[in-house]
């Protein structure tokens, strides 16, 4: 009879957990249709289709971070360093431009990105140091890097002599350069996306991405290599934030030490918002997308009512509370927390 029971029971379970990312991704659409609403309300200039075009571009840095955030954080791993890494990718692709070329200077940056994620870990995986202090220090490393190759300056892409025009322009129409109408940056974005949900869903790689966040020990007995799969996702993550800083660098005609400051809070806002679970093994790529517009959506009706930085810093505070207190609440934390505290006063 037990025998029976537990796949009825494993049923169950799965049912429940599949009913709850839908209500979970509703809840994300309200919320979405919510604040478009009142920004919309707020300012005639929010459902502009320049405005509209303007939004999915700045949500192109975080949504690139994000797909790969998101498969890390699922097997338990954060990366905080994703930030610094960028802005150390987009000095790299800046002082080497002219010697010994500008491609030559993204195929670098490319590789530094994989290497700082590498790193990252390694120092994690097979050192044994805390996600979060090893990436904390990576965050730190990195922009130091970026400062002292950039003597603290912003260096300009672009070309200067015209004896290399047509590498520039077409380094330029990375983030300008659009397809059937659709600028690029968006169209890659998409992609990962897209190539990201493949992935969980559909291969033993991402299959064992949430086995390892559920549960590393019965991961490891059940044959999955976990320090190799976890390791790759470092990889990745430091990849993907040296592909945001091509886009970020090409966009903006400049390689900033101090470019993408305090993106990495961002992408875990939106990610945690999004339904992945900070204790891991669990979230879907479509939350994940459905909390970047959210939280962009929320920040650009903001700026373009004159907020100030700072009460937008509040807001994204804000969120992230939220996001990090929906998580506890979906753990069952909070409630078993309250609970005690309620003990405890009797």
């Amino acid at each position: 009879m037990s025998i029976r029971a537990e796949p009825k029971a494993a049923g169950l379970s799965r049912s429940r957990l599949r009913s709850s990312g839908v209500q979970e991704l509703i809840a994300l659409v309200i919320m979405l249709a919510l604040i478009i609403l009142v920004m919309s309300r707020g300012t005639s200039l929010f459902l502009t289709p320049r405005n509209i075009t303007n939004l999915l571009l700045d949500t192109t840095t975080v949504s690139i971070i994000a797909v790969f955030t998101t498969m890390l954080m699922i097997s338990r791993g954060l990366d905080l360093s994703v930030a610094s890494t960028a802005a150390l990718c987009g000095v790299i692709i800046g002082s080497m431009q002219q010697i010994p070329g500008l491609w030559t200077g993204v195929l670098t940056a490319l590789g530094v990105g994989a290497l700082v994620g590498f790193i990252n870990g390694f120092l994690v995986t097979y050192i044994g140091i805390n996600p979060l202090i090893a990436t904390l220090g990576m965050l730190s490393i990195a922009r130091g890097l970026a400062f002292v190759i950039a003597n603290g300056l912003t260096i300009p892409v672009f070309d200067r002599t015209g004896e290399q025009t047509q590498i520039y322009e077409a380094f330029t129409q990375l983030s300008e350069g659009t397809i059937a109408g659709i600028p690029i940056p968006i169209l890659v974005a998409v992609g990962l996306f897209v190539i990201g949900i493949v992935v969980l869903r559909y291969t033993t790689y991402g299959r064992a991405m949430y086995m390892i966040g559920d549960n590393e020990e019965a991961a490891y007995l059940a044959g999955l290599p976990v320090r190799r799969y976890r390791m790759t996702a470092y990889i990745l993550s430091g990849l993907s934030a040296a592909v945001a800083a091509v886009f970020l660098t090409s966009r903006l005609y400049a390689a900033d030490p101090n470019a993408a400051p305090n993106i990495e809070l961002t992408v875990i806002t939106a990610v945690v918002l999004g339904g992945t679970s900070l204790a891991g093994g669990q979230g879907n790529l479509v939350g994940t997308l459905l909390g970047v517009l959210v939280l962009s959506s929320l920040l650009n009706g903001m700026r373009l009512q004159s907020v100030s930085t700072e009460m937008q810093n509040i807001a994204q505070g804000l969120v992230l509370l939220l996001a990090v207190g929906i998580d506890q609440v979906r753990q069952g934390k909070i409630q078993f927390g309250l609970i005690r505290v309620f003990r405890r006063g009797r």
